[in-house]
């Protein structure tokens, strides 16, 4: 979205604070029903196995819990297990979220930013450019960058000697060739 190098402009304090309390409020402020949404925040930025297979059993427990709730009489006590699910389920939501949130952001900051900037860190392959036909010039290189190893700088531009003809196999000028060898790749009798 912000091409090859950009980074993606950081988000002010205000922001963070302000993203932070409105996905932790909402799993619990919506009776557990929204209490998805946090968790699939977390997966999304991890991008872990388990985050996300939490988002999605969050969901189905969260509907069946307001389903429950919605379906037997009110003075029934399964109707007060389902809304302490959904309330409960909502709570733990926030709070898995803003732990996680906390921690990926002290993370950040200790370590810096990861290979796309301020946003989740995403394995990318670098994407080759097609070589233009009315530049001679060669396309720039689109090397990973490399933070586990110090990186060394590209080799200067070598003049490369010119090749030479494999023994036996040239053709030397005003020698004539056999018969059934004026044609390459055919063999003599």
């Amino acid at each position: 979205m912000y091409g090859h190098g950009a980074v993606p402009p950081s988000r002010s304090a205000g922001t963070v604070i302000t993203l932070r309390v409105l996905f932790a409020a909402a799993g619990f402020l919506s009776c557990g029903l929204l209490a998805c949404m946090p968790l699939f925040r977390v997966a999304a930025l991890r991008g872990r196995w388990y985050d996300w297979t939490a988002a999605w059993v969050s969901l189905p427990l969260s509907i069946g819990a307001l389903a429950v709730v919605g379906s037997v009489p009110e003075t029934d006590v399964r109707s007060d297990i389902a809304l302490a699910t959904a309330l409960i389920l909502g709570a733990a939501a926030a709070a898995y979220f803003v732990m996680v949130d906390v921690q990926l952001e002290r993370n950040r900051q200790r370590f810096g930013p990861g290979p796309q900037g301020a946003g989740p860190a995403a394995p990318t392959a670098p994407t080759p450019t097609p070589p233009s036909r009315t530049s001679a010039s060669p396309p720039p290189s689109s090397r990973p960058s490399c933070p586990l190893s110090p990186c060394h700088p590209a080799p200067s531009a070598l003049p490369v000697p010119p090749r030479r003809p494999p023994p036996g196999r040239h053709h030397r000028p005003g020698h004539r060739r056999g018969p059934g060898r004026d044609r390459p790749g055919a063999r003599g009798r």
